[in-house]
């Protein structure tokens, strides 16, 4: 085990004003359910341009990882996806972009048609110790283990956040049964626990140790340390991990985990489930999401027996750069936290940043 003490992945916890929070972002389930305003369906001008866009990277030889906005040509969408950001990064974070048109269309438009979406949003990150700029979110039969991602299995998943500033989901195929987007907003959450159980919403204020899952930086522990419920320049930034806070006891060097605190962890998730908001994607979907204050999850699904109609996932992790400012702790995970700096994901020795096409 690396040498370096303990004590050198522990922040400081955040403030704690245990006072509630409002703001655009602050939204239940129920409340999002009546109305649409968070759906952009595609019109027809608007799916043309963004698969000739796709088609012209192609022709002119762009690899996929070289894409960036001023590549990718979107004269009508372009507008859009500025607003739409807005509304991700300022607003109530997050948003669902329907009716990409994927059906028919080689693997490799269906990317480029992704990515540059997503260029207009921000800077793709590494996802994993691959460098995997595109992800995918597919079961793979894995055994479960510390090197094994949920994501890569049929189970449900906790809500949870990931490390980058906006998540991007496109979906490619459904699966048999099940498999539903589900999203809460953290700062619901934290309203709804302060109401009922502020001992749980100042706990998740304190230091959790997060597993690193074998996914370690040069010089890391593997794990470090985050709050959940964080104020920091104005507002408040959550990182909902729970499933790698209880996969670092495993550590020995790790604190054992609190009975209130194991409560409050417990107390999040079934707030979260209870205001979130459920959503079933339709192939040609993408949803982002703002990591900072939106957690997501998803039920567990049946998969088709046929591999070609399993349940497939494309992922984006980007960087803002208009992003906020966020807790220094974070540095510890993401590196470089400035504004205005490609921040986030996943850097381990000898990764290097690729894009695959397909799961595996």
């Amino acid at each position: 085990m690396n040498s370096v003490p303990f004590r050198s992945a522990v922040a400081d916890p955040s403030p704690r004003p245990l006072r509630p929070i409002s703001g655009p972002a602050v939204w239940t389930g129920a409340e999002m359910g009546q109305s649409e305003d968070w759906i952009h369906s595609l019109s027809t001008r608007e799916s043309e341009e963004l698969e000739a866009a796709a088609q012209e990277t192609e022709r002119a030889g762009l690899p996929l990882i070289g894409i960036g906005r001023g590549d990718f040509v979107l004269p009508t969408l372009g507008p859009v996806l500025a607003r739409i950001q807005n509304d991700i990064v300022e607003g109530r974070g997050f948003v669902l972009i329907r009716g990409v048109p994927i059906e028919g269309r080689e693997r490799e438009i269906q990317a480029r048609m992704y990515w540059g979406i997503g260029a207009h949003l921000g800077d793709a990150v590494s996802q994993n110790a691959k460098g995997h700029l595109l992800g995918h979110i597919k079961d793979l039969g894995r055994p479960e283990g510390p090197s094994t991602r949920p994501y890569q299995t049929t189970i449900g998943l906790h809500y949870h956040t990931d490390s980058c500033d906006i998540v991007g989901l496109m979906c490619l195929a459904r699966a048999k049964s099940g498999g539903l987007s589900s999203i809460a907003s953290a700062g619901a959450v934290y309203n709804a626990l302060l109401a009922d159980r502020p001992d749980l919403a100042e706990a998740l204020c304190g230091t959790f140790y997060c597993d690193r899952r074998t996914e370690v930086p040069e010089g890391k522990l593997p794990y470090y340390t985050v709050s959940v419920f964080n104020f920091h320049a104005g507002a408040m930034t959550s990182v909902g991990m729970r499933h790698d806070i209880e996969s670092a006891q495993r550590f020995a060097d790790v604190p054992r985990l609190s009975d209130v605190q194991r409560e409050a962890l417990v107390a999040m998730e079934e707030t979260a489930e209870e205001v979130s908001l459920k959503m079933d994607f339709r192939p040609g979907d993408i949803q982002f999401l703002h990591n900072h204050t939106v957690y997501h999850s998803r039920t567990a699904f049946e998969d088709h027996p046929e591999p070609e109609r399993r349940r497939h996932l494309l992922r984006l992790w980007l960087s803002v750069p208009g992003g906020r400012e966020l807790p220094q702790f974070l540095a510890e995970r993401w590196g470089s936290i400035e504004p205005g700096t490609v921040r986030g994901g996943i850097i381990v020795p000898g990764a290097t940043l690729n894009a695959p096409l397909h799961a595996g």
